[in-house]
């Protein structure tokens, strides 16, 4: 069994498998790391203005062993450096966190049980 982190950055989109979920987690956060040295993102217009903190710089999306029923979640990396983190795939729950550890420790409690 394994779990399965995928980065979808930009247009690139990144997948690695990992044994435990402790794996999983820590090369999410050295992803979020990653995106977060490279700097925010501008406001944009399109139709109506975008902030940085309402555009998603990158998507990190963690699932668990199994075809049916696996835990899924990730970490959404705003324009402005913050992460919101969420349960779910296609209905995505948000966890509430307000710091990176928080967001990390919400993620681990929402995948692990």
């Amino acid at each position: 069994m394994s779990w399965k982190v995928t980065v979808r950055h930009g247009s690139q989109v990144k997948r690695e498998k990992f044994e435990t979920l402790a794996e999983a987690l820590d090369e999410a956060r050295a992803q979020v790391d990653a995106v977060r040295r490279e700097g925010g993102l501008p406001e944009i217009s399109a139709f109506r203005d975008y902030a940085p903190d309402q555009r998603v710089h990158a998507r990190i999306e963690i699932s668990g062993p199994g075809l049916i029923r696996s835990p899924e979640g990730g970490l959404d990396v705003t324009g402005d450096g913050s992460v919101v983190a969420y349960k779910g795939a296609i209905r995505k729950e948000p966890l509430g966190a307000t710091s990176l550890d928080e967001a990390f420790a919400r993620l681990r409690e929402g995948l692990d049980g």
